[in-house]
């Protein structure tokens, strides 16, 4: 089995920054992509960034150029610095990784989320 943890949530001025990291543990082979969602009160899951094993990275539009997805294999963990936080970033955020435990054992993994609330 595989855990993710997350980190790095809390209470920030509009903005403001934060920095989340997620760090696997477990029997894990190798980590494929990983990524960061976010859900708002009432509203659906949404992919806010992704980032590929070869670093390929995505971002949904509306935190293009305020947030960036990385990643450090040898750790396992990925990371979200989020920079000029808006309210409307406020939701909890949750950690996914696509991981191969062994040759029979790949799936997708989520953390149990760290709230973001953005308010003055």
């Amino acid at each position: 089995q595989v855990q993710l943890v997350e980190s790095g949530g809390g209470l920030v001025q509009p903005g403001g920054s934060l920095r989340l990291s997620c760090a696997a543990s477990g029997i894990i082979s190798r980590i494929y992509t990983m990524g960061w969602y976010r859900q708002a009160p009432g509203k659906k899951r949404e992919l806010v960034a992704g980032i590929s094993s070869a670093d390929t990275t995505d971002y949904t539009d509306s935190v293009k150029g305020r947030f960036t997805i990385s990643r450090d294999n040898a750790k396992n963990t990925v990371y979200l610095q989020m920079n000029s936080l808006k309210p409307e970033d406020t939701a909890v955020y949750y950690c996914n990784a696509d991981v191969k435990s062994s040759p029979w054992d790949r799936r997708f993994y989520w953390g149990q989320g760290t709230q973001v609330t953005v308010s003055s």
